[in-house]
């Protein structure tokens, strides 16, 4: 009788160091599937119809807001879209500027990967309307709406309702709150079709609503953008990364037409 207990122990030891085994070889296989490299499209995404906005290697297809500096400030470093100040003309870069898409958009789904310096300030703007009429259009926010790139620990706006990181900026506060600390890496994405918007920030979607209809322009009424009376009524238009004067990193900018 005691053999057999001894010979049914030894077997179930011997299958549990077994299914161990298997389960360890299982995860280390897991671990072998290699990532999409930053600035790249994997093959089902070009089979989707994604497109890639920034190389990690040049700033083609990349421009100031009406050309209105030589965009210097703005570098590619280390695979990633840099805004790096070094002096400064009000509150924006020398050299720097608001950097638009050459292309205009209309109902698109956008991604891109954002990291922000300790106490900084930027954006992600969309259907901007770029003039020569730099006046009345000034800067890119005087059109498009933004979602907001922020230190929400340390910049000021933090304090301010609607001006915390992935808000729809001054319109709709996000919820629930998933930003990041500064110097570590944001994962944002904007889906615009038909009037339909939704952001998201790191997997999470942080605001939903609708463009152009009547709540649209009461929130607008609502808001800083109250007397420019072409904000948020373009329905196509480009893609901007802000200048606010402070360091800020963009990497893995891909967009998909819808």
């Amino acid at each position: 009788m005691k053999s057999n207990l001894f010979m049914l122990l030894a077997l179930f030891v011997f299958m549990s160091c077994n299914d161990s085994g298997e389960k360890k070889e299982d995860n280390t296989q897991d671990k072998t599937v290699a990532a999409t490299p930053d600035n790249t499209l994997s093959e089902q995404e070009k089979k989707d119809g994604w497109q890639l906005l920034f190389d990690g290697t040049t700033k083609s297809g990349w421009h100031v807001y009406a050309n209105k500096t030589d965009g210097s400030a703005w570098v590619v470093d280390n695979g990633t879209l840099h805004l790096a100040p070094q002096q400064m003309k009000d509150w924006q870069a020398m050299g720097g500027g608001d950097i638009l898409t050459q292309d205009e958009y209309e109902n698109f789904d956008l991604k891109l990967d954002w990291k922000i310096d300790s106490g900084g300030n930027s954006g992600i703007i969309f259907y901007v309307h770029e003039s020569d009429d730099t006046v009345k259009y000034k800067h890119a926010w005087y059109t498009g709406p933004e979602m907001q790139v922020l230190d929400n620990a340390a910049h000021p706006d933090a304090k301010i309702i609607k001006h915390r990181a992935g808000d729809l900026y001054d319109l709709i506060t996000s919820s629930p709150e998933t930003v990041k600390p500064a110097g570590e890496w944001n994962h944002a994405e904007i889906k615009a079709d038909h009037g339909s918007l939704e952001l998201y920030l790191n997997g999470t979607k942080v605001v939903s609503t609708t463009l152009w209809d009547d709540n649209w322009k009461a929130l607008i009424a609502g808001s800083k953008f109250k007397n420019m009376p072409e904000f948020g009524t373009y329905k196509k238009g480009r893609i901007a990364l802000q200048d606010h004067g402070n360091k800020v990193w963009f990497k893995n900018i891909k967009i998909r037409p819808l």
